[in-house]
């Protein structure tokens, strides 16, 4: 399974760091930007951000994952269980605090719901950011190099 290593190391930078890039084009440009569509316009531009965003951020936040899951049953040192619970901090948040604001902002634009998606989105941003760190730490550490 060694042999797999640098695959997979490559293989979560890829997907992390494009996650990173993503994740703060979304907290600095696109989610503060859903206050001004307008709430006639609102609801199709939610739609249309959901539909764009998913097929980008799926597949991306899914190889992410399994690959981070390999590397820490792989090798469960500290930066893998790091990168894991960051890993899950990030999809905890996803699930019980991003998606909820999103399925109200779909009905209507709410501005309480888009003051804490924008708000709360740092916490995705700022773990994204780490698990960026932590993935290019562990290339020299888990090589060898």
């Amino acid at each position: 399974m060694n042999e797999a290593l640098p695959w997979l190391l490559a293989l979560q930078l890829l997907a992390t760091l494009s996650l990173v890039g993503l994740i703060w084009t979304i907290q600095i440009v696109h989610y503060p930007l859903f206050s001004r569509v307008g709430e006639d316009g609102f609801v199709g531009y939610q739609e249309a951000h959901m539909r764009a965003i998913g097929p980008l951020v799926g597949p991306l936040m899914l190889v992410e994952a399994l690959v981070v899951v390999v590397l820490a049953v792989m090798r469960p040192d500290a930066l893998s269980l790091l990168g894991l619970a960051l890993l899950v901090v990030i999809w905890v948040s996803t699930a019980f605090i991003q998606v909820p604001c999103h399925r109200i902002l779909t009905e209507r634009f709410d501005e309480r719901a888009h003051r804490r998606l924008v708000s709360s989105n740092w916490i995705r941003t700022v773990a994204w950011t780490l698990r960026g760190l932590v993935s290019l730490f562990m290339v020299p550490f888990l090589t060898g190099s």
